[in-house]
């Protein structure tokens, strides 16, 4: 069974990727291509496309629902990088589920991570 996220994309085409601006500065070790990015405010940059009414990550090569392929995924920003999809560490994400409705995706659910242990609130530490 193939990662969730390869047949989904929904995240990169439904919210605005904010991220601190020395993230794109190779000065600063930074790695996010900086050609990709624009200007949010003074502490902030943006990957292109997603502070648009629709948006859409420039680095994200998918047809959502179908196919989906970051191009900068070893250099993606920190933002990207906490993106958790629901069920992948056992416990649902409403940010991922949000991306999917968005898109007209059925959540995941365990099922999609045979490998998966859900998280119980009221399990013993």
């Amino acid at each position: 069974m193939s990662h969730p996220c390869l047949a989904c994309g929904a995240c990169c085409a439904a919210f605005r990727v904010s991220f601190h601006w020395s993230e794109a500065e190779p000065a600063l070790g930074g790695t996010v291509p900086r050609e990709l990015t624009e200007t949010f405010d003074a502490h902030r940059a943006v990957m292109r496309g997603t502070w648009a009414r629709v948006p859409r990550c420039i680095a994200l090569d998918a047809e959502v629902g179908r196919y989906s392929r970051c191009t900068i995924h070893e250099r993606r920003p920190s933002t990207c990088r906490e993106v958790m999809p629901s069920w992948e560490n056992g416990a649902a994400d409403p940010q991922c589920d949000r991306a999917r409705r968005m898109h007209g995706l059925a959540p995941l659910t365990p099922a999609d991570w045979p490998t998966a242990r859900v998280v119980e609130d009221d399990a013993p530490a």
